[in-house]
């Protein structure tokens, strides 16, 4: 085999890596025919990784073997502080034809990361990809976050008994600023520890006192003899900034939001929020939902898959030096 050759990624490498990135999805949607087709397009692949390379502080690696190009990592900083001094891949920032040649690629790309003071890294993996999720394992990377899609046809679980699901109203605004913030609470505690900001009931109050009425959003609660005991919310997929790209499929919905009060988890309660959020995007006419979770979420981690979603990407995280 020829010996490879890895650089820093450069503008003139956008058209060979769309190539790359487009013959990736293609593989996916093999596996994965929810996601959008446009990126099996090349034009569309470069396009999206133009986007890429433009973004703010940009950098990666290209590798070549007998000058043919064989994989490219593109990864860019987040500001937002929770995620500490780091670089995202996001679900355009790679594509391999050997899931070894990443290996090689990061020891490049991160070179320049670390040395900017970047020692948080996260990235976005194609799910199906077995090789290619070990090979990021092999460079100490760990799962944290999935990113799921389901069909809105298909089974449905009705609701366990006493326990019913329906819109919420005004009325219901206290109660949904509880859930607000139950869930960043949970999130902070065993086995997660994320260290996302957890708001107050009363910036919550002030929020949905303003978007109750939003007709973009589908708010639920669910009922267990007839005291609400959790909230879900359903959007376009649109209006995630986490879903971007091939990360995307046309025409989706979005399960953005769902939270139980502690003493009431355990009843089917998420379940069934679920399945309403479902249920609402198939009469507002998607073709499909979207969800994600941090897979230390007990509860998120176990509940969506019962639900019918399957995992699309991986966010895998390195902390460097630790």
């Amino acid at each position: 085999m020829s010996p490879l050759e890895v650089r820093p990624f450069e503008a003139a490498d956008l058209a060979d890596c769309g190539a790359l990135l487009a013959a990736r999805h293609r593989r996916h949607r093999a596996a994965q025919p929810l996601l959008s087709p446009r990126f099996e397009e090349v034009d569309a692949a470069v396009a999206e990784l133009t986007t890429a390379f433009g973004t703010a502080e940009a950098s990666g690696a290209v590798a070549f073997r007998a000058g043919a190009p064989v994989g490219f990592l593109l990864g860019a900083p987040k500001p937002s502080p929770v995620w500490g001094p780091n670089v995202w891949v996001e679900a355009a920032g790679q594509a391999v034809t050997d899931a070894e040649v990443m290996r090689d690629l990061y020891a490049v790309a991160a070179t320049r990361w670390v040395d900017e003071g970047r020692s948080a890294h996260y990235v976005l993996v194609p799910a199906h990809d077995t090789e290619l999720t070990r090979a990021w394992f092999r460079l100490g990377f760990g799962q944290q976050h999935a990113h799921a899609v389901r069909s809105v046809s298909g089974p449905v679980t009705p609701p366990p008994p006493r326990l019913a699901v329906r819109r919420a109203t005004r009325a219901d605004i206290p109660l949904l600023a509880r859930l607000d913030v139950e869930l960043p609470l949970h999130q902070g505690r065993a086995p997660t520890f994320s260290a996302g900001r957890v708001g107050t009931v009363e910036e919550s109050l002030a929020e949905w006192a303003d978007d109750i009425d939003d007709p973009a959003y589908a708010t639920f609660v669910a009922e267990r003899d007839g005291e609400v005991i959790g909230s879900a919310v359903g959007c376009a997929l649109e209006r995630s900034s986490s879903h971007s790209g091939p990360a995307r499929p046309e025409n989706a919905g979005f399960l953005a939001f769902a939270a139980v009060f502690p003493q009431a988890r355990g009843v089917g309660a998420g379940r069934a929020l679920g399945t309403a959020v479902v249920d609402w995007a198939a009469d507002s006419g998607f073709d499909s939902v979207v969800t994600d979770w941090r897979v230390t979420n007990l509860l998120s981690s176990r509940a969506w898959p019962v639900l019918g979603f399957t995992e699309t990407f991986l966010r895998l995280h390195r902390l460097v030096g630790y």
